[in-house]
């Protein structure tokens, strides 16, 4: 028996050891990973994504995060809103860590502790608001759950991004009740809107009216005031030819013959007037003796020479 065959041995097998424990001193991480290396039982570095080699027999890789924002559903919970309804939450949490050496030393289970911080907060948030305000105001309770569990996390090298409400369940009795509610709002909203809208109808109806009466009025003034501006320009009219008329006549007595020719021209047109008034069944009374021409003509040369007025 070779006496060095033990020897021999223990050689291999440390030398397995020792192959074995260089590959495993190297590793690749992943993008959006982290590894969180001990050296002899205390934190030593924390490995990005990419090739690395530990130190065998004394690194270790305790920890391995991934950098990657993670949805994790926050279970049902009962919660009690201010006027003392029972409702069930439920809802979407999303966070993603931020310190690797924070979320393996500060918390035992980062996840476990968001879960529950995000239950605790909303149900806190509920219990502040009335149940109509719960189905209303869901960005609000949202936003106030991000705050207050993001601002708790920090601790743990946690960021809460966001987080949803899923569903916001009622006992059936009281959603029997609000449906009887949101029937008897929109049975008011459609009352109030048939008034407005009556309303609306009967004072355009009446403006209407209004406006046409205004119109009718606007024309008829400006008829009249039309037919007013007409017969001023007639008279005007009349009152020019007349003007022109006499001058003319002025003009032709002072030449020779003219006052013989204007003393048979008002002859005539008294003639004829009186023709006019000798109807049958009439009686006209004149103020003088229309068989006396002569007479009546010496009565109109003497106006005309301006010896007597009548």
């Amino acid at each position: 028996m070779n006496p060095l065959l033990p020897l021999q041995i223990i050689l291999g097998l440390l030398g397995v050891v020792v192959v074995v424990s260089i590959i495993r001193s190297i590793r690749i991480v992943p993008a959006k990973s982290v590894l969180v290396v001990e050296r002899l039982g205390k934190y030593a570095s924390t490995l990005s994504a990419g090739f690395h080699v530990l130190v065998p027999f004394i690194d270790r890789v305790q920890y391995q995060h991934s950098l990657k924002e993670q949805a994790v559903d926050v279970p049902t919970q009962p919660c009690f809103t201010q006027d003392n309804v029972k409702v069930d939450v439920d809802g979407v949490l999303y966070f993603r860590v931020v310190d690797p050496k924070k979320a393996s030393y500060g918390i035992t289970n980062y996840q476990y502790a968001t879960i529950q911080l995000a239950q605790t907060t909303m149900r806190s948030v509920i219990g502040k608001l009335e149940l109509d305000r719960t189905f209303e105001e869901r960005e609000a309770i949202n936003a106030a759950i991000v705050k207050e569990v993001d601002a708790a996390a920090e601790n743990w090298g946690v960021t809460v991004t966001r987080y949803e409400i899923q569903n916001i369940s009622v006992p059936d009795e009281i959603l029997t009740a609000m449906e009887v509610q949101l029937r008897a709002e929109r049975e008011k909203r459609a009352l109030l809107a048939r008034s407005i809208g009556e309303k609306e109808s009967k004072i355009n109806y009446s403006v209407g009216i209004m406006e046409e009466a205004i119109n009718r009025s606007e024309g008829a003034k400006q008829k009249w005031i039309n037919e007013a501006e007409g017969r001023a320009a007639e008279i005007r009219a009349l009152s020019d030819a007349t003007a022109t008329s006499i001058r003319k006549v002025a003009l032709a007595m002072e030449t020779k013959g003219g006052e013989e020719a204007v003393t048979l021209q008002v002859a005539e047109q008294y003639i004829g007037e009186l023709g006019k008034l000798a109807k049958e069944e009439t009686a006209v009374v004149v103020p003088a003796d229309v068989t006396d021409i002569e007479s009546m003509l010496g009565n109109v040369y003497r106006v005309l020479a301006g010896k007597e007025r009548i």
